[in-house]
């Protein structure tokens, strides 16, 4: 590239971009020695007009630090990131941990992730290789599917799709004969490792769930529909065990003390939890009943015990029977 005023500037900024962080500065002698290495070593470069670069960018809105060293050497740097180290830790983990994304996907997502700091601190974040998890094969459509619900959910119109399930032969199977479902999207979360579509199905005004990588054929329909300001996404959620559909009602159980975390954790440090004794306590929610509340309860053995309704007590009940009935 020809090198002139404008080129100048630009690469200058990109080796405090690409090359400073608050752990590493350049002098205005490595500045030039870097400059010349994309320009060629025969560019001259002088240190007043570098300087005045630098005021440039800083009038332009990017803010340099200039540090004094010994014998009243200046250093540069950039240190106005977007996102802080710890953040780009924590988008790399949740890439890494997706187990839908393939791992050409989660190697180009990280690489450019990298892009958003210095090469420095890119050289500290996780290196996708390093992590073996199986994809989804339903990647490809997952990812197809992403832009339409989300632009769906922003301009308020109703979703056409099927829907279905993978059978023994690991054959997709449409739900309802292949019929079409009408959704109004509410919003799109990510829970238990998987995509989930939550809206109003129109077949009968319900709010559910639909897992992304289960649903084909996504159409955004030129209808629109108007929100219920009354719907609580975050309370549709936490009352959805493992995203498994049911009826709402109040549950009560009695929880061993040493779980008194685990159910804070899961339900929040609001939970209504009373202490029956010394190591014991009762838990008060809505919850919706489902199988996935009856895993969930059993996960804790003889550390959780349902005290109401009685419909559910019995339903644990029964699927304890089933489960002695597998080992005799």
């Amino acid at each position: 590239m020809e090198l002139n005023n404008n080129t100048r500037l630009l690469k200058l900024r990109d080796i405090l971009f690409e090359e400073t962080d608050e752990h590493h500065e350049l002098s205005i002698q490595e500045i030039c020695e870097k400059l010349k290495l994309y320009f060629g070593p025969e560019a001259k470069f002088d240190a007043r007009t570098l300087k005045r670069d630098m005021d440039v960018l800083e009038d332009a809105g990017i803010e340099i630090i200039r540090n004094t060293g010994r014998f009243g050497k200046v250093y540069y740097s950039y240190q106005d990131r977007v996102f802080e180290t710890y953040q780009l830790r924590l988008i790399n983990d949740a890439i890494l941990s997706a187990k839908f994304i393939t791992e050409k996907e989660k190697k180009d997502l990280i690489e450019r992730n990298k892009q958003l700091t210095s090469r420095h601190i890119a050289k500290t974040l996780p290196d996708p290789l390093l992590y073996s998890q199986s994809a989804n094969d339903d990647y490809e459509l997952v990812k197809l599917s992403i832009d339409n619900v989300h632009r769906a959910i922003s301009e308020q119109k109703v979703l056409r799709y099927q829907y279905g399930k993978y059978n023994m032969d690991k054959e997709f199977e449409y739900h309802r004969n292949g019929d079409t479902y009408h959704v109004e999207p509410y919003a799109l979360i990510w829970q238990n490792d998987f995509y989930y579509l939550i809206g109003r199905f129109r077949g009968n005004g319900e709010m559910r769930h639909y897992r992304l990588d289960r649903m084909r054929n996504i159409e955004i329909s030129e209808e629109r529909f108007k929100r219920k300001q009354d719907f609580l996404v975050k309370e549709y959620v936490d009352q959805s065990f493992h995203m498994f559909a049911g009826e709402e009602t109040w549950i009560k159980i009695e929880f061993d003390a040493s779980l008194l975390n685990v159910v804070l954790d899961r339900f929040g440090k609001d939970a209504s939890i009373k202490a029956i004794s010394d190591d014991r306590f009762i838990l008060s929610t809505k919850a919706k009943m489902s199988i996935g509340l009856i895993g969930w309860i059993l996960t804790w053995g003889h550390k959780a015990k349902v005290a109401s309704p009685e419909s559910l007590v019995a339903q644990v009940k029964e699927e304890v029977q089933k489960m002695s009935k597998q080992y005799e």
